[in-house]
């Protein structure tokens, strides 16, 4: 599995008690170029993440596929209730394959 070369940044509480709706967001640093811009005179090489896939504790949470009209460096947040210590596992893919991948782990409070 290839790498994709940015970090993603993770914003998600460290703890949680049983029941509670926690916030997280999340941030990878991406040109997100559509092959449509130019500079110079030459159009520049379409780089395009295409998909964000969120675990929770193995189980697929959510997944979202991007497209042309998605921001340079995108970033999501989201709300998801709690009901015990959780694992989260995130994953952006791009149209090479590359990957970057994030893990969090909410414990018990």
């Amino acid at each position: 599995m290839n790498a994709l070369p940015s970090q993603p940044r993770i914003r998600i509480p460290r703890s949680a008690r049983a029941g509670e709706v926690i916030e997280i967001r999340t941030l990878i640093e991406h040109p997100m170029e559509t092959g449509l811009r130019h500079e110079a005179g030459r159009a520049l090489p379409r780089d395009m993440l295409t998909r964000l896939m969120v675990r929770l504790n193995g189980e697929t949470l959510f997944a979202a596929d991007f497209q042309n009209g998605t921001a340079t460096n995108p970033y999501h947040v989201f709300f998801v209730r709690l009901d015990k210590p959780s694992h989260f596992e995130f994953i952006w893919t791009d149209e090479k394959g590359r990957h970057a991948r994030a893990d969090a782990r909410v414990a018990g409070a």
